[in-house]
């Protein structure tokens, strides 16, 4: 049965955390109008993760309706970084950092929205263009009091954090974002609902009809306690390769398997509670099967789990990344560093040291221990990171 415009009310109804306003959005999408609607992310970091996808998913069903998506990539407000959950400012990003980051936010959006119908926009387009005459007309919209209202800001005022003159500009930025383009609806997580009413009042002030506003929840990140973040590496990568997508999908907490079904699948919850109560780790193989396939497709699915299975009994996958290194002595280090097992060289210490490395079998604890290097070697970051130095 295809979607419809009753049926995705219902969901959009059942799924999301608030509307602004029910009314206001139920008569747009009757309406039998094509709306303009409205995701902006500030590429702070290159990668989309499930947590996205809540989102970028409801998107896909109003676009499958006809409604136009824009996706606002900030190139300029990710030079300021939203105050959204910060307890101090963000460090700013380069123009030329932000850019970088945006283009690979746009290859992987689209593997859930459709890239042809699907409209990208830099918000420099037009915020780079605005002169100071233009800024101080903007912030005439707004009040201070009204901007310290944010949680976010009044407890840093509380706790004597300091607060850049430019983050309290940032609702604003976010908000002309809508004026420019004089959305209809824009969508957001729920951390974002403060910015996003700032942009429905500020279409007001603009004499636009004001946007109606969608949030929705915020997914638990593999640790169960935070929102999913790359920073706190509790995520899930919609980009990362399929057998770390499907490893990390069965390391989802128990309790939070039926959200992530309900969040980021298409499978009915009819089906999905059953499951859930009969056996919750072929519910984690199910789970982690429909994602492999949403974002790898179908072929990528069978080897996933087959590399989870194999690991999971103790032994090493049949395929892992090789390394062709010159034959010779090397600090433990330095190999574990070559093969990209650790981002950096101190991280790869630290994991030495406290026996997460092992080297064809053996965990040794000292970073700086050399070892003669010949042949093959098999070295391994935890349970399930391997890689295979070969020395000539």
């Amino acid at each position: 049965m295809g979607l419809t415009k009753e049926s995705v009310w219902e969901i959009l109804k059942r799924d999301s955390v608030a509307i602004y306003s029910e009314d206001g959005l139920k008569e747009k999408l009757f309406s039998g109008k094509p709306m303009k609607i409205k995701l902006g992310c500030d590429p702070s970091r290159p990668d989309l993760h499930l947590g996205h996808s809540v989102v970028l998913r409801k998107l896909r069903m109003l676009q499958e309706l006809g409604h136009e998506i824009i996706f606002i990539i900030g190139d300029f407000t990710g030079m300021v970084g939203d105050p959204s959950g910060k307890t101090k400012t963000r460090p700013p990003l380069t123009f030329e950092e932000t850019r970088e980051n945006g283009e690979s936010y746009f290859q992987q959006v689209t593997k859930i929205l459709d890239k042809d119908k699907t409209r990208i926009c830099y918000n420099s387009e037009w915020l780079s263009d605005m002169n100071f005459a233009d800024v101080l007309k903007l912030c005439g919209k707004y009040t201070v009091a009204r901007i310290l209202e944010r949680d976010d800001f009044s407890k840093r005022l509380e706790e004597n954090r300091p607060i850049g003159m430019h983050e309290l500009l940032y609702p604003l930025m976010q908000g002309y974002d809508s004026v420019a383009l004089a959305c209809d609806v824009e969508v957001g997580g729920s951390d974002q609902t403060f910015n996003l009413l700032v942009g429905r009042e500020l279409m007001r002030d603009y004499d636009l009809p004001p946007q109606e506003v969608i949030t929705f929840p915020l997914l638990p990140g593999l640790d169960g306690v935070e929102k999913m973040s790359k920073s706190l590496d509790n995520y899930i990568g919609i980009n990362e390769p399929p057998e770390v997508i499907f490893e990390k999908c069965m390391k989802v907490p128990d309790q939070l398997l039926e959200t992530y079904f309900r969040l980021t699948t298409d499978i009915d919850m009819e089906q999905v509670k059953p499951m859930l109560e009969k056996d919750i780790r072929e519910a984690h193989f199910a789970y982690g099967e429909a994602i492999v396939k949403l974002y790898w497709g179908e072929e990528a699915v069978e080897d996933a789990k087959a590399r989870y299975t194999t690991i999971a009994a103790g032994a090493a996958p049949e395929v892992m990344p090789e390394y062709k290194l010159p034959a010779g002595s090397y600090p433990l280090w330095k190999l574990v560093s070559l093969t990209e097992l650790a981002d950096t060289t101190s991280d790869a210490r630290r994991l030495i040291k406290q026996g997460g490395v092992s080297f064809d079998g053996v965990a040794h604890k000292d970073p700086v221990m050399e070892i003669e290097c010949t042949g093959e070697m098999l070295i391994k970051r935890g349970k399930s990171a391997f890689a295979k130095a070969i020395f000539a």
